[in-house]
């Protein structure tokens, strides 16, 4: 999720994995996949940052929690009376 601003004002949190484009004409304008727009006040450079920033936020959280998670173990097969 990146913030951005409305042009009226009020900040908004927006699922940048949703955008399809984004236009300076010469209002920032972000267009989602399903056709919904949003005018920003934000220039397309800090907008692509944000996403940028986000995405590179997620990966190295992932990393980390990688890092931390204990190892997996492998699944061994026991042979044997099933009644021991």
């Amino acid at each position: 999720m990146i913030t951005l601003t409305r042009l009226n004002g009020p900040q908004f949190a927006l699922n940048c994995d949703l955008i399809e484009r984004i236009d300076a004409t010469p209002d920032t304008i972000v267009t989602l996949v399903d056709g919904k727009r949003y005018v920003v006040t934000e220039p397309v450079e800090v907008v692509i940052d944000r996403i940028r920033l986000a995405r590179s936020g997620l990966i190295a959280l992932a990393q980390r929690i990688g890092a931390e998670a204990p190892s997996a173990r492998s699944l061994q097969l026991i042979s044997g009376d099933p009644e021991d």
